[in-house]
């Protein structure tokens, strides 16, 4: 009789150090320590996986913990390629059928320029949370004049070439777009079940200040609608500050959408320059956008009197008349370029004598009065087209922050010591004040 018949429990304990699922640690010839078994993978089947580590302990921590996710649900990814060449693929196959064309071209500058650079080399697989907020921390210390070359380029260096650097910086709001570009690439490698999860929503970025804009006042509006009496497209300007109508969404408008015996306007399209199509009626920047919206009575006698101005031009132009059908053309008939109607606004300011501002400022500058005049958030919300009111809200909180010194004022006003104010009889008692 053998030893090992005597003994079955020693050559058990031998043969088998782990328990069935556990899979097996062992020591390979080059020192290190290899750990293999099964764990969950897409489409619910199972793989063999093996980790490495210097020590036996390492490898079987390393084995237990993707044994654990498997235990959880969560399958092991199967990405073996680059975030760049992921990143290539999402651009070229994917986002360039859900994006409006002028942000898929964003996308592609932004994935250029910062994340094939910074993460392109990274397995997309083994790419983690803190990868990608190393990165970010890096990038938004990083002169940018450095790290693309950009002084070398210049035919009289200024920068790092010279060395004198400039410190150019990423600011928060692009550093957050940047992020929500990755964000928004990740969440389509997990619904293709390449990765497990999306890491780059782990990160946290804060919140970046909102872009400043320096709406017109009460005046200078008064000013800039006297300075526009006279212009071909006066109407245009008096719509975008009465109505706080985008520049794509008033040179988008065809006549088939204004109703002046309703008084009524339905916003259905914006007009973009593309880098394929030229000039293109795209749909609305999102579904909100696409509304319909009540006209001010002076809107209404300035469109009718373009109206007729249009007549005219569509009689003397003839045969070389271009019926595009929108409300705002050139004096063919032509659509309007973006970069045309900014001009014809800079030299209205400049002839109003007002500050510089943007033509996208008179959005701001007709939400800013509104709420001033005590219009309620949710009726601008709906006038704007926003997608939810806590967009308006964030927007203007800074008009909100005012109108409630105001109303604090006004309170205080009303619960002031009656024995510190002079009365000469004729103020009623605090009881019969009216609130509105």
């Amino acid at each position: 009789m053998t030893s090992s018949e005597t003994n079955p429990s020693t050559s058990t304990s031998s043969r088998r150090v782990r328990a069935n699922g556990d899979g097996t640690v062992y020591q390979r010839k080059d020192g290190r320590w290899e750990a293999a078994g099964y764990v969950l993978a897409i489409g619910d089947t199972r793989k063999r996986v093996r980790v490495y580590g210097t020590t036996r302990k390492e490898a079987l921590a390393q084995l237990t913990e993707k044994i654990a996710a498997s235990n959880r649900g969560i399958p092991a990814p199967t990405a073996q390629g680059t975030v760049g060449a992921f990143l290539t693929y999402w651009l070229e196959t994917v986002a360039v059928h859900r994006l409006r064309e002028n942000t898929h071209t964003r996308y592609t500058a932004c994935t250029r320029l910062y994340l094939i650079p910074g993460l392109g080399k990274k397995k997309l697989s083994k790419l983690t949370a803190k990868d990608v907020r190393t990165w970010l921390d890096q990038l938004r210390t990083t002169c940018q004049c450095c790290a693309r070359g950009l002084d070398t380029a210049r035919d009289q260096p200024q920068c790092c070439a010279i060395g004198k650097c400039c410190g150019k910086r990423l600011s928060p709001l692009t550093l957050a777009y940047v992020h929500s570009v990755l964000k928004s690439a990740l969440e389509h490698a997990v619904r293709e079940e390449e990765i497990p999860r999306n890491v780059a929503r782990n990160v946290r970025m804060g919140t970046p200040r909102p872009r400043r804009f320096e709406p017109l006042t009460t005046q200078e509006a008064r000013a800039f609608l006297a300075a526009t009496h006279g212009h071909r497209v006066h109407a245009l300007f008096e719509l975008a500050l009465r109505t706080g109508l985008r520049k794509g969404e008033l040179l988008g408008l065809r006549w088939e959408d204004l109703d002046l015996a309703g008084g009524t306007a339905s916003i259905r399209r914006t007009l973009q320059r593309t880098n394929t199509g030229g000039l293109t009626a795209l749909p609305t920047k999102t579904q909100s956008s696409e509304r319909r919206i009540a006209l001010p009575t002076p809107c209404l006698r300035s469109l009718e009197q373009h109206r007729d101005r249009q007549r005219q031009e569509r009689q003397a132009a003839g045969a070389t008349w271009k019926d595009s059908g929108y409300v705002f053309t050139r004096p063919n008939g032509a659509p309007i370029e973006g970069a045309t109607l900014t001009r014809h606004f800079t030299a209205l300011l400049r002839q109003a004598r007002l500050r510089r501002i943007r033509f996208h400022d008179l959005r701001h500058s007709a939400a800013t009065l509104l709420l001033e005049q005590g219009v309620e958030l949710v009726v601008i919300k709906e006038l704007l087209g926003h997608a939810h009111i806590g967009v308006t809200a964030t927007v203007y909180a800074h008009v909100r922050l005012r109108l409630q010194r105001q109303a604090i004022d006004t309170l205080g006003n009303a619960l002031r010591d009656p024995a510190t104010q002079p009365d000469d009889g004729d103020e009623p008692p605090l009881c019969a004040a009216s609130v509105r």
